[in-house]
């Protein structure tokens, strides 16, 4: 298999880990800057030039998209998958988890731990955004740091004024967020790679830093991760749609938090605090997913008119709850049930003898007719999610 790395340093530790990776598994790979790229868009011949020459054939690609170039890094990510070229990280989930505010928005919608948090556009929301998030002291973050640059701790509301305002008339957007107490100076990196964590370390600030990262000064140790937090940190990168990410969270009361989901995650501190091969765990996780890679479920069952895919809670009040699947009468109405999401549980191609719990959501294939008798009634749709698309 050919691999392009689309890295700005060829010999930063984790551009040089997974080409070494790479090679080792009997693969050719080869580190491009993302900057010598040009793109030609072009009707049904999309292409890429690469230092003004054409550019040979890649079977896949690992995007270290740096934060400085997000926009054209990812234009050139968008690319190579309108190519079909295989990407291990999606366009879309790399400028998703680059915008923390649009990254805690998405995770809100599911049960996933999540610091309080405000944005306001304005120094004068600043008093009622400290209030809502519980009170001084807060968080103050940039919409778009990394490596711990860009968050602030405000002791008080007056504080909390001062660096909104300098960081606004910088124009930086800010979010405002709960300090959560008891992890004050340290954090977990849990490393996903698919479906699993791979490896996963604590990161503790040094003297009063309440800042953990290692680009601050933070050190980091092994751990093994407690069920919920990589149930927690698994379910956060799906969400986001990343096969590989660096999923930050903190020991907070109530549980996990998750407190930012890094796209481009560095293999330098994960590696030496864990001893894990963690670039041979991706570059492995590379070679099934080019032999089977994502289709856009929908689009590919909906290619017949009157059927489509939704998605619909199992209430307390269903007349499914405790059912067995099998006599849920479903596949007697042309309804294939694919997959059900039990908190942060998929139970993918479920057998008829899956029983059907409150609090379930099914993902359903079949005749549109159907599935809109399925969907709650209309005044108890609030917090139901469903999508529905007829073929033309």
């Amino acid at each position: 298999m050919k691999i392009a790395i689309l890295s700005r340093g060829p010999k930063l530790y984790s551009t040089r880990r997974l080409k070494e990776a790479a090679l080792a598994r009997g693969h050719k790979a080869k580190v491009l800057t993302p900057l010598k790229f040009s793109i030609v868009v072009e009707q049904g011949h999309p292409r890429l030039l690469f230092s003004n020459n054409k550019l040979s054939r890649y079977d896949a690609i690992i995007p270290r998209i740096g934060a400085s170039i997000t926009f054209f890094g990812t234009a050139i990510v968008r690319q190579f998958e309108q190519m079909g070229v295989f990407s291990l990280s999606a366009s879309q989930a790399i400028s998703v988890s680059r915008d923390k505010l649009r990254t805690i928005q998405i995770l809100s919608r599911h049960k996933i731990g999540i610091p309080m948090t405000a944005f306001v556009c304005t120094k004068h929301g600043v008093d009622a955004a400290v209030d809502e998030v519980g009170g001084a002291p807060v968080i103050i973050k940039v919409l778009e740091g990394t490596q711990g640059v860009g968050v602030l701790l405000a002791d008080t509301k007056k504080t909390a004024h001062a660096v909104v305002e300098t960081l606004q008339m910088a124009r930086q957007n800010v979010l405002i967020q709960r300090f959560v107490k008891e992890s004050k100076g340290q954090d977990i990196r849990a490393f996903v790679v698919g479906n699993k964590v791979v490896a996963a370390m604590r990161r503790i600030a040094t003297d009063d830093e309440f800042r953990s990262n290692i680009h601050q000064g933070g050190r980091t140790e092994k751990i093994e991760l407690d069920a919920e937090y990589e149930r927690t940190a698994i379910h956060a990168a799906q969400i986001i749609g990343l096969r590989v990410a660096g999923v930050d969270m903190l020991e907070s009361k109530d549980g996990p938090a998750i407190m930012e989901i890094n796209s481009s995650p560095g293999l330098e501190g994960i590696e030496r605090a864990t001893g894990v091969d963690v670039a041979d765990a991706i570059i492995e996780h590379l070679e099934d997913q080019v032999l089977f890679p994502d289709i856009d479920l929908r689009q590919r069952l909906t290619l017949n008119a009157g059927y489509g895919v939704a998605e619909f809670p199992i209430t307390d009040r269903s007349t499914l709850v405790n059912k067995r699947l099998g006599a849920s009468g479903l596949s007697q109405r042309d309804v294939q049930v694919l997959s059900i999401l039990r908190g942060s549980v998929t139970i993918a191609n479920p057998h008829g003898s899956e029983q059907l719990l409150a609090g379930d959501s099914l993902v359903c294939f079949g005749k549109l007719l159907t599935l809109k008798t399925l969907l709650p009634a209309p005044e108890r749709r609030k917090n139901a999610r469903h999508e529905l698309q007829d073929a033309t």
